[in-house]
């Protein structure tokens, strides 16, 4: 292992080649990446060292050159990875550049305020980590885009507003963490990375999502936990690839009916949100009219009338009859119906709210036939849940 040296009062760190220290690693890191058997001998490990941006420099300075090229030294170029987290970076050295082969770079939990163009030389990188700096919206390099290989980019724990638009252009990019900023906005161009596949976006301060993000078909895995969310929009539904939706902890009153149709859907968080407190506490049931009482007892004994036997405005009532959503039930109602909620199972993951609207209190009973002169067939039954999906959450 090289000697430390002073150099201008900051004491030259040792570098040394290491497997990752376990505990540098977040659960979601380790489960993501697979190092292999040769990390010790791809990698090099400089996390938790104390290093500002010109120790580093200076560290890497110490490295012998494999060769000396038309184009200058190359140090090390067969490292793969490279951990520079829990330090106190407060730029990107130029010569990390010279690192030709690095494909993971972690530089988490620095002062970073900017990513320079340096990075721009590492055109085999494919996963960069710069959560819990001090990034912004015009933190990122202009020309991002020509790094083609970025599969992975995490920025969380940072100050951004917006997603810049040099992130919007990498043209391969799968995942994008964004959690822990001061997002307001999402732009309307999100729907140009067509390769995602998961987007983290919780514990901002969303107020909506653009329609455009329904056009995100390889998405699989959504997180918008913890913002202002007060509704989604329903091209939400074009996401039919996606395997787990987070939207926990926002001011959701509602979902869009569509979300049903999302099959491929098995994780589903909606705790904290007023749309289940909201149906529960408002529902109500006022007793029906005398007008309604007839116009029901026309209906469930079809006694027959003709039109010119009825004011307009009464054959119109008449027409209006809704039926009641319980299968074992015959019974109609126009204006006074009970609202009812229903937990059912959804996927088979978890349970989730249905909005009913029945003919009578005693049809919240699902074994009851009231009005019932026959019992309702399985086709009734099955046709009858179907409908009632589709009305998720109104």
């Amino acid at each position: 292992m090289a000697e430390g040296y002073n150099f201008g009062g900051n004491m030259m760190i040792p570098w040394d080649f290491r497997t990752p220290n376990p505990n540098s690693l977040t659960h979601a890191d380790a489960g993501s990446h697979n190092f292999g058997p040769n990390v010790s001998e791809s990698s090099l490990d400089f996390s938790n060292q104390n290093l500002d941006g010109l120790t580093l420099h200076h560290n890497l300075e110490l490295m012998q050159p494999l060769e000396v090229t038309n184009e200058g030294s190359q140090l090390e170029n067969d490292k793969e990875y490279l951990f520079l987290q829990n330090n106190r970076l407060d730029f990107i050295p130029e010569n990390v550049c010279k690192l030709k082969n690095l494909r993971y770079l972690d530089l988490s939990y620095n002062f970073l305020s900017e990513i320079n163009e340096t990075i721009l030389e590492l055109k085999q990188l494919n996963v960069l980590i710069v959560k819990n700096n001090q990034l912004g919206d015009f933190s990122m390099p202009k020309k991002l885009e020509t790094l083609v290989h970025l599969r992975e980019l995490n920025l969380s724990g940072n100050n951004f507003r917006t997603i810049p638009p040099e992130i919007i252009d990498v043209p391969n990019l799968s995942t994008l963490h964004m959690g822990g900023n001061q997002l307001e906005e999402v732009p309307r161009d999100i729907c140009k990375l067509q390769k995602l596949q998961v987007l983290y976006l919780g514990g901002n301060k969303l107020r909506d999502i653009p329609a455009e993000m329904g056009k995100l078909q390889q998405l699989r895995c959504l997180t918008l936990c913890e913002n202002q969310l007060q509704s989604l929009p329903s091209s939400i539904s074009s996401l039919r690839r996606l395997r787990s939706l987070s939207l926990h902890r926002n001011q959701l009153t509602t979902l869009p009916p569509e979300i049903v149709t999302l099959k491929g859907l098995v994780e589903l968080s909606l705790r904290d949100n007023p749309l289940v407190v909201r149906f529960v506490q408002e529902m109500t049931y006022d007793p029906p009219s005398l007008q309604e009482m007839a116009a029901r007892t026309i209906k469930l004994f079809r006694i027959p009338f003709a039109n010119h036997e009825l004011p307009k405005s009464l054959h119109g009532y008449l027409s209006s009859a809704s039926r009641c959503v319980n299968p074992k039930c015959k019974g109609v109602y126009f204006d006074a119906r009970v609202e009812h909620i229903k937990f059912v199972d959804f996927c088979g993951k978890y349970r989730i709210p249905l909005l009913q609207y029945l003919c009578s209190p005693r049809c919240s009973d699902s074994s009851c036939a009231v009005h019932s002169d026959t019992t309702s067939s399985d086709d009734d039954s099955d046709a009858s849940h179907s409908r009632l999906r589709r009305v998720l959450l109104g």
